[in-house]
């Protein structure tokens, strides 16, 4: 070590470090020296730039994808969400508007209580519900609960002869099917296992 002005010998400082800071090339750890490469560094060709502006415009356009599919979910999820959450509280007000169906067949829907009643079922209307159910209707089991069964000459399929109860949609979803009493045709063939023999 050189002697320093004072009489003191300067610290040694040694670099261990197995990648030359200057240089960025591995060192030898025999001599500290940055070993030479093996192969010189790929200059960049024409061509690189152009392909890793595809790669990434490809990868710009995947997320854009991603995220209009995300907006469109989360909208849908929206819209379904209102849907159920009106659908849960016009099926609260059936049991009214099945109150006020009886007090104006027994003609006792008048003065104020009218009034009210034709301002809720506007309402309900407005958000989408409508009844259906008519006596004379061919009788479906997606939209028609039998209640009572019978047969008649009158009929020539499965129909509702009377409509005890109406059912209620809101759009496509039910959320009360009709209850009917359902006739069939009088002449129905019975079933039986035999037919095939």
């Amino acid at each position: 070590m050189p002697p320093r002005e004072n009489g003191h010998e300067e610290p040694v400082i040694r670099d261990n470090r197995k990648i030359d800071p200057e240089t960025g090339q591995v060192r030898d750890t025999a001599t500290g020296q940055a070993a030479q490469p093996q192969e010189p560094a790929a200059e960049p060709q024409d061509g690189e730039p152009v392909a890793q502006l595809a790669e990434r415009t490809a990868d710009l356009q995947r997320l854009q994808a991603e995220y209009t599919n995300y907006r469109r979910r989360v909208e849908r999820d929206r819209v379904a969400v209102r849907e159920q959450a009106v659908a849960g509280a016009l099926a609260e007000l059936l049991p009214v508007l099945d109150d006020i169906g009886r007090a104006r067949d027994h003609g006792e829907l008048t003065g104020g209580f009218a009034k009210v009643a034709e301002s809720l079922e506007a309402a309900v209307t407005k958000l989408g519900l409508s009844s259906f159910g008519q006596k004379g209707d061919p009788f479906d089991p997606t939209v028609h609960e039998a209640l009572m069964h019978s047969y008649s000459p009158e009929v020539t399929e499965p129909t509702a002869i009377e409509v005890l109860q109406p059912g209620y949609r809101m759009g496509e979803r039910v959320l009360r099917p009709a209850r009917v009493a359902v006739a069939e045709p009088e002449d129905a063939p019975p079933a039986s296992d035999d037919d095939d023999n």
